[in-house]
């Protein structure tokens, strides 16, 4: 490859919600960015972040290690933030999270990649005994680091930011239903802006932290469920009341609703998840492996949910308190 050709690097899902954040940011800085997902005909609008020909969506099963290979052929970078929330057919997640990461890694280290980052989860290690996608992933952090040791990982909290999934759905379960469901009401989360999680991938990418860390992100804000939940309602400006949901009757309402051939609002395994604190652990605070290691001062919700969550209001951005700007009346 020509020394003075701008830097390649291969993301694997970048077509995502993480991964279009990260995409967009390697252009701007001049990467000839390869966006390696299953369906590259539905990656299309990908290209439209960078100049003409400098994003290219090509086609890689992380289940099939020679698209894995072809994906990562002459790269400088490889970015791995696949991932699925619950398994179906021959996507499990033994498949994904696990043999693909290898896949990954192993692919990485034959075409002497410099850098490999891995997107995992904060606290699947707390979780990996209850969660059988915690376990994977957790295992999938072991698998790559075993190939490739130089690799960062990477584990997030809840991500918010414009199409995230939770902070989203839970806006549309406000908006249809006259009451909320609540499961383990007092877990603790610190939920972390999209922008900020890319902006680390990018760092970790370049070298601008130390390798072959597992670096722990989250915000500025530390709530529990029922605490989010009351958030969104206030953001979504909908008076619904919280109706605790024990663990064991949620989880038999997962198990019902997972026969149905459509994708699953929750299921058993995010059940027992929604019972283990996802928060960054004293180990990685004391070793300085959060946003300090990148140089990131996190975002707060506040600055960030009221850009998007006005959707759910009933009468939409129209919705709002004139004696308190940025907020809502309760009035559904």
């Amino acid at each position: 490859m020509d020394r003075f050709a701008p830097k390649l690097a291969t993301i694997f899902g970048g077509s995502g919600f993480v991964g279009t954040q990260l995409v967009q940011l390697l252009a701007r800085q001049g990467y000839r960015v390869r966006v390696a997902v299953r369906r590259p005909d539905l990656a299309g609008p990908v290209r439209m972040f960078g100049s003409v020909g400098q994003i290219l969506p090509i086609q890689a099963n992380l289940r099939n290690a020679a698209s894995v290979e072809r994906a990562v052929a002459g790269a400088d970078i490889v970015v791995n933030l696949v991932g699925i929330g619950f398994e179906a057919g021959k996507q499990t997640f033994r498949a994904v999270h696990v043999e693909g990461s290898a896949n990954v890694a192993r692919a990485a280290r034959a075409a002497g990649v410099s850098a490999l980052v891995q997107m995992s989860a904060l606290g699947v290690d707390q979780a990996a005994g209850v969660s059988a996608w915690a376990k994977s992933r957790l295992d999938a952090e072991a698998a790559v680091r075993d190939l490739f040791p130089e690799a960062v990982i990477v584990r997030p909290s809840l991500i918010f930011g414009q199409d995230d999934g939770f902070f989203n759905l839970m806006g549309a379960l406000a908006r249809l239903f006259p009451v909320m469901p609540l499961i383990h009401g007092d877990t603790r989360f610190q939920p972390v802006y999209v922008g900020d999680v890319a902006q680390a991938l990018l760092l970790a990418a370049q070298g601008q932290v130390k390798s072959g860390r597992v670096y722990e992100l989250g915000g500025p804000d530390i709530e529990s469920h029922r605490d989010l939940l009351g958030r969104i309602l206030r953001e979504a400006g909908r008076n619904r009341p919280l109706l605790p949901c024990p663990a064991g009757l949620a989880r038999l309402g997962a198990a019902l609703l997972s026969i149905l051939p459509v994708k699953p609002l929750i299921t058993a395994d995010q059940v027992a998840l929604l019972g283990v604190d996802n928060v960054v652990s004293d180990a990685a605070l004391k070793d300085k492996r959060g946003f300090k290691a990148f140089g990131i001062v996190p975002t707060a919700m506040d600055n960030i949910l009221p850009t998007y969550m006005w959707r759910f209001r009933k009468n939409g951005e129209f919705d709002r308190d004139p004696d308190a700007p940025g907020r809502e009346r309760i009035s559904a």
